[in-house]
């Protein structure tokens, strides 16, 4: 081997492991969001709203989710992402709490208590819906959504929602990723 081939060899070899000490990183960096997504998937955290004894029997309240939003690589700490509405049941009744949230399931608008407090009103397209959530006109393709409820133990239970948002104008209930 001559000189010359000697360092053109060692000069590829050198530039080679230069590019990959690179190359490697640059690839981690960019693929980071998706391997976080792919973590992720799936996993929705129960939101403390309220203590049972602030919800009265029978009226609803709305409250705002509050969490933690990631945007790729950007953190956004304590973003408002919804909101739902909360309606203690009578003693007894299982469950206790009902959650639904405030997205219509016509087109997405805010869902709002009508003017004499007796049931819900979409605004956008008046879709109507009952403390049950059953459609009252046939406006909604679906009832509104209701979200999973937990309480936590006594003397003083918290409610927290596992809150999701879903596609509109399905007949059933698809949830969004």
């Amino acid at each position: 081997m001559t000189r010359r081939d000697f360092y053109r060899y060692g000069s590829i070899v050198l530039g080679s492991l230069i590019k990959l000490v690179i190359a490697v990183p640059a690839v981690a960096f960019l693929a980071s969001p998706l391997r976080k997504r792919g973590q992720d998937a799936g996993e929705v955290a129960f939101a403390a709203l309220t203590s049972l004894n602030q919800l009265k029997v029978g009226v609803p309240r709305s409250f705002a989710i509050i969490q933690d939003q990631t945007d790729a690589w950007i953190k956004y700490p304590s973003e408002p992402v919804g909101s739902v509405w909360l309606i203690r049941q009578p003693a007894g009744t299982k469950p206790e709490v009902i959650a639904f949230t405030v997205e219509c399931p016509h087109l997405g608008c805010a869902i709002n208590l009508t003017a004499d407090g007796k049931s819900f009103l979409c605004p956008c397209h008046a879709s109507a819906f009952d403390f049950d959530g059953k459609p009252q006109n046939q406006v909604p393709p679906r009832p509104m959504d209701r979200l999973d409820v937990e309480l936590t133990a006594e003397p003083d239970p918290q409610v927290r929602v596992k809150f999701q948002r879903f596609r509109t104008l399905a007949q059933e209930r698809i949830p969004l990723a």
